[in-house]
Parts: structure tokens; C-alpha cells; sequence
């Protein structure tokens, strides 16, 4: 992209529960504004490298905590597109819980999406984002959402699952999570499910994409 004709993207932060709907929001986003306008980014993907701890450790770590992500590194890379350039995105590999030392390549646009239970939670992160949105669904509706991806998509038995939601999930979810809600701009209630929300967001980043 050419530095003559390049403008600072406008980022979004999208922030909310696990299995709220952020990721839907996100995705649709995307969807129908076109790839070409909307890049996107996902804060799984900046799981710190715990390549040399073994699996069994691995496997009991709080992935809900805000330790758990390689702050630095995201911060480096939103930088990094905000002045027009490309980032090597890791590419995390849930079944190894480490990343998989391969990377993607996101190109900067005129809108960066970046997705994630704790986007609102990093304060250098947080202030890199022009709108920032929560995306706030009860509790029973999170973990049934999360106990039907897991088991479909990561092999995952429905007692790993709640084993990990009562010691991990829901305490990082009440001491981290849902307090950066303060921050957003704009609070979305039932993620995916809420039309009328995601049209006036999808309005709003039309504007900006025809802008």
C-alpha cells in the first residue's frame, strides 16, 4: 500500500465473554463489508509460545487469564498495520494448546477488527481502539455455546469442559472480563443473535470503508 495514499486505519476492539458472540459479530463484519476492507484479528492467536513447557502443563494452564497473552506482541502488530505495514500473525493450534509456529499474514485496511475475551482489558491495547464494543450474553447461554464448539471443533469431553469453566472460565470471566465492560463504547446484549445492533454497526463501517 502506498505510503502517498495510506490513512490510518479505524480499529475496533470487539471484547466480551466466552462464546458470547463477539467472534459472530466479527466474522460477519468481514462478511459483508468485503475482506478487501476489513482485515481481522484474533486474540487467540497471540497465546504466549509455550513450546518449551510439556504438554500435561500445558493442558492445565488458565488460558482466561490475562497472563496467558503475549501483550506485547499484539501491540507490535496493531502498530505495525496502523502505519501501513503488514503482521505475521501466529497461528495457534488448540489441540497442542501452544501456537503451531506457523504464521498468516494480515494486511493492513481500512479497518482492523481485533477479537477477544480481554481486548478491553490491556490498557496500551485499549487505547489503540477508535470504537470499542462488548459483547454481553448471559452466563447458561456462554456455556452451552461453549460446550457444543468444544466438543465439535476440539475434541473436548463435556466434563474437560465444565471442569474448566467452574475453576478457570467463569472466575477470570468475573474478575476480568466482565469488568472491562466499563470501557466500551457500545454494549451489544446476545452477540450474533442481536439484528438490529449489527446492522447499525455494519452502517457505520460501510460509512468508513465508502469513505
Amino acid at each position: 500500500m502506498s505510503a502517498a495514499i495510506f490513512q490510518r486505519p479505524f480499529i475496533i476492539g470487539v471484547a466480551g465473554g466466552s462464546s458470547s458472540g463477539k467472534t459472530t459479530i466479527s466474522e460477519r463484519l468481514v462478511e459483508l463489508t468485503g475482506p478487501e476492507h476489513v482485515s481481522l484479528i484474533e486474540l487467540d492467536s497471540y497465546y504466549l509460545d509455550r513450546s518449551d513447557e510439556p504438554p500435561e502443563e500445558r493442558r492445565v494452564l488458565n488460558y482466561d487469564h490475562p497472563d496467558a497473552f503475549d501483550w506485547p506482541l499484539l501491540n507490535e502488530h496493531l502498530a505495525a498495520l496502523a502505519a501501513g505495514a503488514s503482521a505475521p500473525v501466529p497461528i495457534y493450534d488448540y489441540a497442542l494448546d501452544n501456537r503451531s509456529g506457523r504464521v498468516r499474514i494480515v494486511e493492513p485496511a481500512k479497518i482492523i477488527v481485533v477479537d477477544g475475551i480481554l481486548v478491553l482489558w490491556d490498557r496500551d491495547l485499549r487505547e489503540r481502539f477508535d470504537l470499542k464494543i462488548f459483547v454481553d450474553t448471559a452466563a447458561d447461554v456462554r456455556l452451552i455455546r461453549r460446550l457444543r464448539r468444544d466438543i465439535a471443533e476440539r475434541g473436548r469431553t463435556a466434563e474437560s469442559i465444565i471442569d474448566q469453566y467452574l475453576a478457570t472460565v467463569k472466575p477470570a470471566h468475573e474478575r476480568f472480563i466482565e469488568p472491562s465492560k466499563r470501557y466500551a463504547d457500545v454494549i451489544i446484549p446476545e452477540g450474533g443473535l442481536n439484528r438490529p445492533a449489527i446492522d447499525v454497526l455494519l452502517a457505520r463501517v460501510r460509512e468508513l470503508t465508502l469513505g
